[in-house]
């Protein structure tokens, strides 16, 4: 507990200064509304819809990033076992690597419209190109030693993959589904702000449209407190996954 205390103390910190200089009118309440009134917005707001608004961001970004998952790792895993598929995809992953991803918003609308499947699958582009360079990268760098004695005693090419390639890939690809995982908020926002007309990241908008500031910051810190759990579980996952290691 002590530990815990210790390692979020610079948290409790922040929240005392922002309660502090909130108070005795240092900032004003219309620019930074103070933390305590900020509380009672989001009780007030947890009693009306905030759970249903943020229950739809979270079905779209994970949904998206579950898809990412399966498409990313198995991309990135073949363009580096399979040169022609290394020829086909790395000049486009190149491509849209460094684009930003909100970018591509008003062609979503375009061609997906404004439903769910248009966040969805802007969410995906952005979380699957992380998870192709890192699972592309963490499949190149196994060591060949463990290749070449994996087919001198008979394995075949889906064996190695399987029980070689795979494994030994495993953390550096967890390490990209992170990042991942982090991105899938921050264009779940993002997207909500721009084309949509429910999830958290409407609702943030909306509230600020309105000039309800302690409600969109409550939704604010919301959907930051479940982007942080969510590491915090990620995290514990991966230990778990990576166990063998130790």
């Amino acid at each position: 507990m002590a530990a815990t205390l210790r390692r979020y103390a610079p948290l409790l910190l922040i929240a005392v200064v922002w309660e502090v200089v909130t108070r005795v009118g240092l900032i004003a309440e219309l620019t930074l509304p103070a933390l305590s009134n900020i509380i009672v917005a989001f009780w007030h707001l947890l009693l009306q819809d905030l759970l249903y608004q943020t229950g739809r961001s979270i079905m779209r970004g994970m949904s998206a990033l579950a898809c990412a998952i399966v498409f990313g790792m198995a991309a990135g895993i073949l363009m580096a076992w399979y040169k022609p598929v290394r020829i086909l995809l790395k000049p486009v992953i190149q491509c849209f690597y460094p684009m930003p991803k909100s970018a591509l918003i008003p062609l979503v609308i375009i061609w997906i419209g404004l439903g769910d499947s248009s966040k969805i699958t802007l969410i995906f582009i952005g979380c699957l190109l992380p998870i192709v360079v890192s699972s592309f990268n963490a499949a190149r760098g196994v060591d060949q030693v463990l290749i070449w004695s994996a087919r001198g005693m008979g394995a075949s090419e889906s064996e190695v993959l399987r029980e070689i390639v795979v494994p030994a890939s495993l953390p550096e690809i967890l390490h990209g589904i992170r990042v991942a995982l982090a991105l899938s908020f921050i264009l779940m926002v993002s997207s909500e702000l721009i084309i949509a007309n429910d999830g958290i990241g409407f609702l943030i908008g909306f509230l600020g449209e309105a000039g309800d500031f302690r409600g969109m910051f409550a939704g604010a810190i919301t959907i930051s407190m479940i982007g942080f759990l969510a590491d915090r579980l990620y995290l514990a996952v991966t230990n778990r996954l990576l166990a063998w290691r130790e």
